[in-house]
């Protein structure tokens, strides 16, 4: 029984008996007669577990709320409760008939998060020297609590939640029962303006992207690690698997089985990786007894140097082994090849055994997530929500299935598209978990209800990874700081901004881009970023000076380039470089020497080629009476006409597309259930791609 507070003012809303969930679906247990709900008078904590269903990456500890420290003073905890009750509840009877409209939160991991601004708002004001209670405080106070934040260094995000945390006490102080600073602190101004986050008005966002520097290589070791080495872990945790399926428990008959074994030459006795070339390799026992078809628990009865029987055994294998009938790839045979950094080759590990098999897992897993992670969009909460057969098929395009956390409270089926490396990461995944629903779970089979760490993982992976490069030959990963988050934001931007980049060996951006771009994302999150702009400048030159390179060569060699004007200017350029090049009796090295120096502008599109020159547009139709943004050097690409422009330069590669367009067109045109407005719009696209094919000497 919750004794009462001589400073309320009137009694709470809420009975101490009454639950703490409304309106929401209760796990099947906690629907049982006499199950455990939180309910409001529990004043020092509300447990969610089994209470409601907890997503797979958040741990027990952060499904309940804890009103410690500062919150156990009895005014505080008093008035953390009722507003936590009117944020988590909004649609209570009680909440309704008293006029308070505050915005739903979500899941408990809010309702946290709100405890724990209460909590340091109230330290706060106790090392300000305020009143030990907020009845005390006025509007200024609170001002300077958010002032204080902001001077602290205190992320612009977390400052906007304080804040809104603050004007949402402001609102909901008409109905407490405890006294509360009357009146919003800030009236009409949004908590973004207020806490001066810097997307208002910038269109920027705090979430940092991942450096390109460390961007890289972490994907295209992750792309490794699933692509060359996950066979061989999986085929050697597949042979393990086997061998203790038939395993005997008794030593019996293993005399004769082990001469039988030893008598074959394709049997090779499993040895340890040696730590240096000089290291003499040492007989990896407990794997023998399972090749031989025995327990490893059977060791001490079959090699035990303590007995003649088993010594004679020993001395067996060991002669063996000093001829040379070893190996250390017992469970897989020839490992992945890869090139290393001194130039040698080889196997991409020592030599899989048992007990590494366990670390290995962990890194394949470690490795899918950051490929899902890196290339799909998706949340952190949205990839641990992932289960077993996760690929569909939506809307013909292969796609992931999974349940969307962030913003509601219904948990509603998603999809997301993917593009083939993402299809294969979740195979290996899926192969690797011992989860009966989940694709990422722990390894061990004995903590599958557990809750694993995208962060924990990123890190896992990065350290795993930079400490075997000697062995497999990948670039070292810088260990920057890297959080889930920030890869959604990095694709956003990548994907927009440099879509032709090549990531890995069989991974072009360009087919991510198709299938993450198609996913909701945040606007804001494909705005450019600086560091990244540096890194691939270079990158985007050299890839337009490949382009201009194969054209040159293609039309030394009389094939067509090109139709139109700037396809004309173009061809002088070339008809020039090569006079230069014959008249100096120059070679190939001459000619690329001239390619680079000559002011050629080409800019590749999908629907025509752009020879403007961007410093001086001249000509370019697409400017006419256009209003161009601030900063905007060159044409406007969403703009061009290239039926009407100059600059224009229509090439071969570019005529499927408006002999498809035509047909289309007149196919709309010639239906007769076409509206007249569409069939207008349709003959003046008609036109315009007549036009082209008219350049280019097409039929029509």
């Amino acid at each position: 029984m919750i004794i009462t507070l001589p400073q309320q003012r009137r009694p709470s809303l809420f009975q101490d008996d009454e639950p703490v969930v409304a309106g929401r679906s209760l796990l099947p247990q906690a629907r049982e007669p006499g199950a455990y709900v939180p309910r409001f008078g529990d004043t020092g904590c509300w447990d969610f577990n089994g209470v409601l269903k907890r997503p797979a990456n958040i741990s027990a500890s952060d499904w309940k709320i804890m009103f410690s420290l500062e919150l156990e003073d009895p005014y505080w905890n008093l008035l953390a409760r009722e507003f936590i009750m009117f944020a988590f509840n909004p649609r209570h009877p009680q909440v309704l008939k008293s006029g308070v409209v505050l915005e739903r939160a979500g899941d408990p991991r809010t309702l946290t998060h709100i405890a724990s601004r209460l909590r340091t708002a109230a330290r706060w004001g106790r090392e300000s020297g305020l009143p030990a209670h907020p009845d005390a405080w006025t509007v200024e106070d609170l001002r300077q609590r958010i002032t204080d934040l902001a001077a602290a260094g205190t992320a612009a995000g977390t400052v906007r939640s304080h804040v809104g945390t603050l004007k949402s006490l402001a609102a909901a102080e008409p109905a407490l029962s405890l006294s509360w600073p009357a009146g919003d602190p800030w009236p009409g101004q949004s908590a973004r303006n207020v806490a001066r986050d810097i997307r208002d008005r910038t269109g920027k966002i705090s979430t940092p992207s991942v450096p390109p520097q460390t961007w890289f290589p972490l994907i295209r070791a992750a792309w490794a690690y699933i692509h060359d080495f996950a066979p061989d872990v999986l085929r050697a945790d597949h042979r393990i698997s086997e061998l203790l399926a038939v395993a005997s428990s008794s030593v019996l008959g293993i005399d004769a089985r082990l001469e039988e074994w030893l008598a074959d030459p394709q049997n090779k006795i499993p040895v340890h990786p040696a730590a240096s070339k000089d290291q003499i390799p040492q007989v990896n026992w407990n794997l023998l007894l399972l090749l031989l078809g025995f327990a490893a628990s059977t060791r001490s009865n079959a090699f035990s140097p303590g007995s003649p029987a088993s010594k004679r055994r020993r001395d067996l294998v060991l002669d063996a082994a000093a001829e040379g009938q070893i190996t250390a790839h017992a469970l897989t045979g020839e490992l992945h090849q890869v090139a290393r950094p001194d130039g040698s080759t080889g196997g991409w590990h020592p030599g899989i055994e048992r007990r590494a098999l366990t670390d290995l897992k962990t890194a394949l897993r470690d490795a899918a997530f950051v490929l899902v992670v890196g290339l799909s969009m998706m949340r952190d909460s949205e990839i641990h929500e992932i289960l077993r057969e996760p690929v569909v098929e939506h809307y013909s395009t292969s796609a992931i299935a999974s349940t969307k956390i962030k913003g509601t409270t219904q948990r509603p089926g998603k999809h997301w598209w993917i593009a083939e490396p993402v299809v294969e990461a979740l195979a290996v995944a899926e192969a690797i978990s011992l989860h009966p629903e989940r694709v990422f779970s722990p390894v061990s089979a004995s903590k599958q209800d557990g809750a694993i760490l995208g962060v924990r993982m990123l890190a896992a992976f990065v350290a795993f990874a930079n400490a075997n490069r000697a062995r497999t030959g990948l670039d070292e990963i810088p260990t920057t700081y890297i959080r889930p988050h920030m890869f959604r934001r990095t694709m956003a931007m990548l994907t927009d901004q440099f879509p032709g980049s090549e990531i890995a060996s069989g991974i072009q951006l360009k087919h991510i881009a198709a299938r993450a771009l198609a996913n909701v994302t945040t606007q804001s999150y494909a705005a450019s970023d600086t560091e990244w702009a540096k890194y691939l400048e270079g990158a985007l030159d050299n890839v337009k000076f490949r382009k201009i390179k194969d054209l040159y060569h293609r039309h030394a060699e009389g094939e067509e380039i090109g139709f139109g004007s700037g396809a004309e200017r173009v061809k002088d350029a070339f008809d020039q470089i090569a006079a230069t090049v014959k008249a100096r009796n120059g070679d190939a090295r001459t000619a690329e020497s001239l390619l680079r120096t000559t002011r050629i502008h080409i800019r590749f599109g999908m629907l025509s080629n752009c020879t403007a020159d961007h410093t001086n547009p001249v000509g370019a139709v697409c400017l006419e009476n256009a209003i161009v943004p601030e900063g905007h050097i060159g044409p406007l690409d969403e703009r061009c006409r290239p039926d009407r422009c100059a600059n224009s330069m229509i090439g071969p590669e570019h005529l499927p597309i408006y002999d498809s367009h035509q047909r289309k067109q007149l196919q709309i045109i010639n239906s007769p259930s076409t509206p007249a407005c569409r069939r207008d719009l349709a003959e003046r696209e008609l036109e315009i791609t007549r036009n082209v094919l008219h350049l280019a000497g097409q039929p029509q």
